[in-house]
C-alpha cells in the first residue's frame, strides 16, 4: 500500500469505550469540530449489552433519556448494621450499555465528518508531523490519536503502584415472589463471609421481582467463575428468594490503581479511559469520571486548538484525590480485609450526600477532613509514612 492510498484524519480514537465514545458525542454536541474527521476504530462492534453503569447525579444530564432507572435511597450493610442512607440532593442512576452504545451511534451516524471502523488496530507510532495507526485490514494517519486500548502489562509489571481489581459476577434475577424494595439499591453489603478481602454484594432492583445481584470484590487475584456464582445463589437465598430466574449474565475486572498513566501521554498521543487513569482508583467508578474528563478535554482541545499549540501531554492535572486514593489503595493491597471496616465507618455515621460529593472529588478541603476523620485512623496513618518515605 502506498502513502497515497492511507487515509488521513484530523483526529483518531483507537477503541471505542465509554471515554472515546463520551468524547467524540460532545465534539458533534459542541458544534465546534465540525471540519474535523474523525475516525473511530474498534474489533467490537458495540451492539451487545455488555456493561451497566451506575452513578449519582444532582441534576439531570445530557444522558438522562438513556437512564433505565433511578433510586432515591440506598442500604448500607455489614454483618453487624444496616443503614438506609437518604441520596438526596442525589440520585443513584442506571445506564445499560446496549442503551448509551445506540444513543452515541445515532447521533455519529447522522455526522458525515465522523466514520467508525470495525477494525482491530494492531499498530500505533508516533512521528513528528502525524501519528500512523494500523489495523489488521487497513493503515492510517492522524494529526492526534485518543487511545483507549488498555495495557496491563503498563500497570502490573510495576511495584511502585499497587495494582487491585474491582472484580465481579452479576446476575439479572427474576424472582416469582416480591422480595425485592425496586426504591432502594444496596450500594455495598459487606455482610457476606470475607475470607481475608473486601467482599461486598451490591443490588440494582429494577422492580419488587427483578434486580442485578452482582458479587463484588476489590482485591488482586481474581476468583473461578463458581465461586462467584456460589455467593451470588447463597445471598439470594437469604433474601428468602427459592424460585427465580436468571435473565442476563455480566462479568467484568476494572483495575484500580494510581499508576500514572498520563506519563504515557506525548505530543500527539493522548491515552483517555482506563488506559489513561480515567477510572477512579478507589471504587472503580468510571462513568461520573469518563464524564467530567471527556468534557474537561472537550475545552482542552478548543482552546488549544485556537492557540494554534496541542501537545496533549499537557491535558492531565494530579489532585489531592489521587493521593487520598494512593492511600486507600496502599492499605487494602498489604490489608485486603480491611476493606469492610473502612468502608463501614466511613457510613455508619457518615453524610451520604457528603460522601457522594467525596467520591466524586467536589469537596472543599475541610469537607475531606469530614469524611476522612471518619475512617479508621492508624491504617492511613502508616500508610501515609509508607508513601510519603518510600
Amino acid at each position: 500500500m502506498n502513502s497515497s492510498q492511507i487515509k488521513h484524519f484530523d483526529y483518531i480514537f483507537t477503541g471505542t469505550g465509554l471515554a472515546s465514545l463520551m468524547t467524540v458525542y460532545k465534539m458533534i454536541l459542541s458544534g465546534k469540530f465540525t471540519d474535523k474527521s474523525i475516525l473511530l476504530l474498534d474489533h467490537h462492534s458495540k451492539k451487545i449489552n455488555d456493561r451497566t453503569w451506575c452513578f449519582w447525579e444532582k441534576e439531570e444530564s445530557i444522558w438522562n433519556s438513556i437512564v433505565s432507572k433511578k433510586w432515591d435511597s440506598a442500604l448500607f450493610a455489614n454483618e453487624n448494621f444496616k443503614r438506609d442512607l437518604a441520596l438526596k440532593p442525589y440520585q443513584y442512576n442506571q445506564i445499560e450499555g446496549i442503551d448509551f452504545y445506540n444513543f452515541v451511534f445515532k447521533t455519529l451516524s447522522e455526522n458525515s465528518n465522523v466514520t467508525f471502523l470495525n477494525e482491530k488496530v494492531t499498530d500505533i507510532n508516533e512521528l513528528e508531523t502525524h501519528v500512523f495507526v494500523g489495523t489488521e485490514e487497513n493503515r492510517y494517519t492522524g494529526n492526534y490519536l485518543f487511545n483507549s486500548i488498555y495495557t496491563k502489562a503498563f500497570a502490573e509489571s510495576q511495584t511502585k503502584y499497587p495494582v487491585l481489581q474491582q472484580h465481579f459476577i452479576g446476575w439479572f434475577v427474576k424472582s416469582e415472589t416480591e422480595i425485592f424494595n425496586s426504591e432502594q439499591a444496596t450500594f455495598m453489603d459487606f455482610s457476606v463471609e470475607q475470607r481475608g478481602n473486601t467482599r461486598f454484594m451490591y443490588v440494582l432492583p429494577t422492580s419488587n421481582t427483578e434486580a442485578l445481584v452482582e458479587y463484588t470484590l476489590f482485591s488482586e487475584k481474581l476468583l473461578a467463575k463458581e465461586e462467584y456464582e456460589n455467593e451470588i445463589q447463597k445471598y439470594l437465598r437469604k433474601l428468602g428468594i427459592q424460585h427465580y430466574e436468571i435473565l442476563e449474565k455480566e462479568q467484568g475486572s476494572i483495575p484500580m490503581t494510581c499508576y500514572p498513566f498520563w506519563k504515557k501521554n506525548t505530543k500527539r498521543v493522548l491515552n483517555i479511559g482506563t488506559a489513561g487513569g480515567w477510572t477512579k482508583a478507589s471504587t472503580g467508578y468510571t462513568f461520573k469520571n469518563s464524564d467530567k474528563k471527556s468534557s474537561e478535554l472537550i475545552d482542552f482541545l478548543q482552546n488549544k486548538e485556537t492557540s494554534q499549540e496541542l501537545k496533549m501531554s499537557s491535558f492531565h492535572k494530579k489532585s489531592r484525590f489521587w493521593f487520598y486514593d494512593l492511600l486507600l489503595l496502599n492499605i487494602l493491597h498489604r490489608h485486603n480485609e480491611l476493606g469492610s471496616s473502612i468502608f463501614s465507618s466511613m457510613f455508619k455515621k457518615g453524610n451520604p450526600s457528603l460522601i457522594f460529593k467525596f467520591l466524586d472529588e467536589e469537596t472543599s478541603l475541610i469537607e475531606d477532613l469530614q469524611v476522612i476523620l471518619k475512617c479508621p485512623k492508624l491504617p492511613f496513618i502508616k500508610a501515609l509514612f509508607r508513601v510519603v518515605f518510600k
